[in-house]
């Protein structure tokens, strides 16, 4: 099993709409360097062949099935990239997405392929650890991140997370968070990430959420090389 996956192949503005102009990507300006950093790897990588690339996004989708949501719910796709999760979720008629990214190229893809579907998707890009538009939307009731926490290595970029999701995630709501797990790659993309197992997740969380479920998971990606995650689902007390 690899270490690292790089952006060789092998993984892989201040402009402002209103949130209600559908399908416009509502923007502001964010970590540059960072974005510019993502927009490339959606640009030099077919998206099918990035790394955290799932064609059906089975253990997601698993842990939502438990929730018994309403049609309504407001779930929010962190990190979203080109994920069909969205897709997943118009199939199973939830009306109220949101779908967040700091790479703009990357939901750009993602909207053309959901074609007319993308009007029922509400775009933003934003950066997770300095936010500006996350700060301002409805609440939600599920907060869907996989593999975007661990990215984050600096103490105050983690905490500006929990922050942000403590926030916005309403009383009863929940959290889908998975992360490399202790025996996953120490890099992603070249970048260098953080990697957890079930009671470092929870001590993240502990102030506002009840961990209800978690499990390993060895997601095989589309290189054949495998990554080892935890999955953890979170109740907002």
């Amino acid at each position: 099993m690899a270490n690292s996956c790089e952006t060789n192949g092998s993984c892989g503005c201040n402009n402002t709409t209103t949130a209600s102009s559908k399908p416009l990507i509502t923007k502001t300006k964010v970590n540059e360097d960072l974005q510019d950093y993502w927009d490339t790897i959606y640009t030099v990588v077919d998206y099918e062949k990035n790394g955290w690339y799932e064609k059906v996004p089975e253990k997601t989708l698993a842990l939502i099935e438990q929730l018994n949501l309403a049609k309504d719910a407001h779930i929010i796709n962190i990190g979203a990239g080109t994920t069909t999760l969205v897709d997943e979720l118009l199939i199973r008629s939830f009306t109220n997405i949101s779908a967040t990214d700091i790479s703009e190229t990357a939901l750009n893809l993602l909207k053309e392929r959901l074609q007319d579907k993308a009007n029922q998707i509400d775009w933003i890009v934003d950066d997770l650890t300095q936010p500006t538009l996350l700060k301002n939307i409805d609440s939600v009731n599920l907060w869907i991140d996989r593999a975007v926490f661990h990215f984050f290595t600096e103490p105050k970029d983690q905490e500006q997370y929990i922050k942000l999701l403590s926030d916005k995630v309403l009383t009863g709501g929940y959290v889908i968070l998975a992360t490399f797990n202790l025996n996953g790659a120490t890099k992603c993309s070249g970048l260098p990430v953080r990697r957890y197992n079930e009671l470092m997740l929870k001590e993240k969380l502990k102030d506002n959420f009840d961990l209800i479920d978690s499990f390993n998971y060895t997601y095989t990606m589309p290189s054949g090389d495998t990554r080892p995650y935890i999955y953890t689902l979170f109740k907002r007390k």
